[in-house]
Parts: C-alpha cells; sequence; structure tokens
C-alpha cells in the first residue's frame, strides 16, 4: 500500500501557529482548521505543535531540534519529536524578552537569533534549551526601524550569514544599508552588501544544484489592488540590484522616484507573485518524500 505523502513540518507548525496566535489575540484559541488547506492528491496534514505565540521563522539542527523566531511575542522556541511519531513531545522556551526576533538560523552547534538592529549567538544551545544562558553578540550595527526591520537569516553554501535590511517605509530612497541583502561571516566580521534593490525579503534559498540565492520580495503598496507584483528574484552573483524603489516588478516605474533611473538598468524578477501576497517563507525541496516532480523546485 502506498504511504501517503506528509506535507512538510515548516507548514504545520507555521499553520497551527498561526490559529492560535489570532486566536490569543482575539480570547480563546479555536481551533486549527486544517481541512481549510487545500492539498495535492496523496498529501497529509497534521498539527507538529501548538501552544507557540506569533510563530514566524523555522529552523532545524542536524539532531532535529527545531527552532521557532516570532515576532512581537519576543521570543524563540525550540521543538523536540523525542519518539519520531510525528509531534512534538516538548515545546521549550529558549528565550524570551528580545526585540523581534524573527530570524533563526543553526550551524555548528549554535542557534543564530536576529532581533531588529543585532544578530545573538547562543553556543552549544541543544544540550541546554531549558538554560541557554547569555548569548554573544555577532552585530549590533543594524538600523533600529521597526518598519520591515524584522529579519530572516539563514546560512549559504559560502559559509556566509544573510541578513536582509529591509526599507523602513513603503516607498524611500534611504541607501545604505536599507533595502538590501547582506552577508557577514559567522563571527559578524566581514559584513558587505550582496543585493540592493531588495524592498522586503522574508525568505529565501539556494538552489541545489547551481547555488544561486533565489529570494521573495514584497512590493510597495498605494499602487491599487492588482499592483504592483510581488516578487521571487534569482540573484546569480553579488552586486546585482533588483530595481526598489526606481522600479517594481520589473516594469513598472515609482511615481516617485522612477524618473530616475529606468527599469532596464535592474534585473528582473524571475517570476511575478500576486500584488500584495506578502510570502513568507521559501525553499527548495530537496527530500526523498515527495514524488520526483517536486525535486529541486520551490
Amino acid at each position: 500500500m502506498r504511504r501517503p505523502m506528509v506535507i512538510a513540518v515548516a507548514l504545520v507548525a507555521a499553520a497551527g501557529a498561526a490559529s492560535l496566535a489570532f486566536g490569543q489575540a482575539r480570547g480563546a484559541a479555536p481551533p486549527v482548521q486544517l481541512g481549510k488547506i487545500t492539498l495535492p492528491p496523496g498529501f497529509q496534514i497534521s498539527v507538529f505543535a501548538e501552544g507557540l505565540r506569533n510563530a514566524r521563522s523555522l529552523a532545524q539542527s542536524p539532531s532535529g531540534t527545531i527552532f521557532v523566531g516570532t515576532d512581537r511575542a519576543g521570543s524563540v522556541y525550540a521543538l523536540r519529536d523525542d519518539n519520531k511519531d510525528g509531534k512534538a513531545d516538548r515545546v521549550i522556551t529558549v528565550v524570551s524578552g528580545l526585540n523581534t526576533p524573527n530570524g533563526v538560523a543553526f550551524r555548528d552547534g549554535s542557534l543564530y537569533v536576529a532581533e531588529i538592529n543585532r544578530v545573538l549567538r547562543f553556543d552549544n544551545i541543544e544540550p541546554k534549551l531549558e538554560a541557554s544562558g547569555p548569548p554573544a553578540v555577532v552585530a549590533d550595527k543594524f538600523p533600529t526601524d521597526r518598519h520591515h526591520g524584522w529579519k530572516f537569516i539563514r546560512f549559504g553554501p559560502d559559509g556566509m550569514l544573510y541578513v536582509p535590511v529591509g526599507a523602513p517605509c513603503n516607498i524611500c530612497d534611504r541607501g545604505d544599508p536599507y533595502a538590501a541583502i547582506w552577508r557577514m561571516k559567522p563571527d559578524g566580521s566581514g559584513l558587505e552588501v550582496f543585493a540592493r534593490g531588495v524592498r522586503n525579503t522574508v525568505g529565501f534559498d539556494w538552489h541545489p544544484a547551481t547555488r544561486e540565492l533565489w529570494f521573495t520580495d514584497n512590493g510597495r503598496d498605494n499602487l491599487g489592488d492588482d499592483v504592483p507584483a510581488d516578487e521571487l528574484n534569482r540573484a546569480a552573483k553579488a552586486g546585482m540590484h533588483f530595481g526598489y524603489p526606481y522600479c517594481h516588478e520589473g516594469t513598472i516605474a515609482d511615481p516617485e522616484f522612477g524618473a530616475k533611473r529606468a527599469c532596464s538598468e535592474f534585473e528582473p524578477p524571475a517570476q511575478r507573485l500576486a500584488a500584495h501576497a506578502g510570502a513568507i517563507g521559501m525553499r527548495f525541496y530537496t527530500g526523498s518524500q515527495f514524488p520526483q516532480a517536486y525535486r529541486n523546485q520551490i
């Protein structure tokens, strides 16, 4: 008998936590309504963990610990499925009281957490999930603006930590360090710009074969319900510019800044997404459980 394919933990945890966060804002948490999620034939979905407030980003260690970043909750959680039954046995608050710790990444036994204006590192974290102790400060010179200030972070195949700095506005031209994806070494040294013209990316990954960076970007507001498109972009090399604030979705000149630079100067999106979709998170699928058609696809 063919086994049903189970949707990735990232989707399960995010779906459950999103419903819980909404419920807590209004009172009692409503039941997670998984039946409203449309799945391809042969797939199943189930709740992996509950009781997480404002879950946003996930990172998994090689041993299976799933770390969960949040926004306004100010906490970072760890989830453990010790008996391997597909449900978290333990939900541990690793740290609390942080400034929008959206971004989480794991490398060489250490948990990296991105707040609005700094990146922290919790060394040898897994043996001390319930008593993590004070972190090392990796970098603390990022802007303090809250508008698009939350950060999604990941380590690239080059061993560098990629950290975006969003535009501190709907539409403006503030120059560096804003509207850019930066990267640095794990100890915080060697900070440099990788890509510019990126208004607000909340998810990126590297193609498993080409090692090129792909990322989502959420477009500006107040041009209409259907424009401009949000974007899925491909950065084949460092130093590329993706248009913001001068050009949107590759072809639309901004009414305020578009006269300064032409759309032809910038890298167009690899794929236009729905306007105002606000994509949060993307990954290339590299597992073996899903059908072959899903391999190395976003």
